[in-house]
């Protein structure tokens, strides 16, 4: 007889969630777009792949041309964000983002993303998810992940305490700035497992969220 796994309970007041990676799939866009230009600056695609997930792309380039002005980044920044914003072939939901979303109704939570307004608009919209009301964009930092500015600017927003927050995150560098900014990480997906969050999960059907009286949110993990 095969044991049932007993899910790992987190408590919380207030969920950060990242989008790509951890609500929306776009691993198919980002791999176009960021393979076309490695191979326009003559670089491996495959070494670029390694850094791009959870940066905002000037901060990609800046590690990967560490050379080159930094105004420079965000000229060529913006134009990969017009791009990727074209392109939403292949964009769709992470199994179980919508009942997920759906389950936070009243919780509270903040999408924090690397992308812009535009992007996130378009890659939740591609992906048939609601957008949190609270959003923490591009715009909004100014610093990127692995910089916990975003997620505690997320948390201001919803005026709880960075330690009573949960950051759901896939990412390195959204793992990191999670860490940094003095809160429990929830790693999604096969990425997430080498940076060591607190806990990992395959996919959003593996987490089940339950709001108490008293404010304070149960996470059912795993």
């Amino acid at each position: 007889m095969t044991a049932t796994a007993v899910p790992t309970v987190l408590t919380a007041r207030a969920l950060l969630l990242d989008m790509d990676g951890t609500l929306v799939n776009s691993d198919a866009v980002v791999e176009r777009c960021w393979r076309r230009w490695a191979e326009r600056h003559g670089l491996d695609g495959d070494e670029v792949m390694k850094v791009v997930h959870g940066r905002q792309g000037y901060a990609s380039m800046a590690l990967l041309l560490p050379d080159r002005p930094m105004a420079q980044n965000h000229a060529d920044n913006a134009r990969m964000l017009a791009e990727e914003t074209a392109d939403m072939d292949g964009v769709v939901a992470v199994p179980g983002a919508q009942a997920f979303l759906a389950s936070l109704a009243g919780v509270p939570h903040a999408l924090v993303t690397s992308a812009d307004v535009a992007l996130s608009t378009a890659r939740m919209a591609a992906a048939g998810l609601a957008l949190p009301e609270v959003r923490i964009t591009a715009e909004s930092v100014g610093a990127s992940k692995p910089d916990p500015e975003g997620f505690l600017k997320g948390a201001a927003e919803l005026g709880v305490d960075p330690a009573e927050c949960i950051v759901f995150e896939d990412s390195g560098a959204g793992i990191t700035a999670g860490r940094a900014a003095g809160m429990q990480v929830v790693g999604v997906g096969p990425r997430a497992d080498f940076h060591e969050p607190d806990v990992v999960v395959r996919d959003l059907t593996q987490v089940r969220v339950e709001a108490r009286g008293d404010g304070e949110i149960r996470l059912y993990v795993g």
